[in-house]
């Protein structure tokens, strides 16, 4: 059980973001997406998810590995808290939620409709349904977005706890979560070369 990235290349909206991208994940590591803003960390995650071809490469992983979280919370906003989690894990083909209640701290928000949860609070459910999903991949963009100082210590001890447990996080994040062991990976010297306007696929609404 790993993740094999090999000379991996993207793009956005036909775009090339990243070209050349190689790494390797095995169980218990962790490793961190560093670049500036609009390097391409988003476009990459999405593309090793699945949710966008990639432009050329490889990206190894077994059938249903990969559990994707982004910038959306992907919450309900008339289902409780609960139902939020039962709903994924029922999606995912598992039971039970009650670890993930305890773990990201919202046993006192249960039964509560997510509408009526604040900004941090539907983060810390969006990031419980990681727990539900029994995939040991995670692969997260910027997952402490919302969340105040004390949110991000536990979120980082379910990481690591996940970790422990034999799972593997690929993260973009600018937050030092304090992992052990983590790996950086810069996405700068990756960056592709723009075609020149007017070239095939140049896609001229990203000048």
């Amino acid at each position: 059980m790993m993740l094999r990235i090999h000379d991996l290349s993207c793009a956005r909206g036909g775009l090339p973001v990243l070209e050349g991208v190689s790494f390797t994940l095995e169980p218990g590591m962790a490793m961190i997406l560093r670049g500036p803003n609009g390097c391409g960390k988003t476009t990459l995650l999405r593309t090793i998810a699945g949710l966008q071809p990639a432009r050329a490469g490889v990206i190894e992983a077994p059938a249903d590995s990969i559990a994707y979280s982004a910038h959306a919370d992907g919450i309900k906003a008339t289902l409780s808290v609960t139902e939020n989690l039962a709903f994924w894990a029922a999606v995912h083909g598992q039971t039970g939620t009650g670890d993930a209640v305890a773990q990201m701290n919202l046993a006192s928000l249960a039964s509560r409709q997510a509408q009526n949860l604040s900004a941090g609070q539907k983060r810390r459910l969006g990031l419980a349904r990681l727990l539900v999903t029994g995939r040991p991949i995670w692969v997260l963009d910027e997952p402490t977005v919302s969340l105040d100082t004390d949110s991000v210590v536990l979120f980082a001890q379910l990481v690591t706890l996940h970790l422990e447990r034999g799972g593997m996080a690929l993260i973009a994040t600018h937050i030092d979560l304090g992992l052990p062991e983590a790996q950086v990976f810069d996405l700068r010297p990756h960056k592709a070369r723009l075609p020149e306007p007017g070239a095939g696929g140049f896609d001229e609404a990203f000048l």
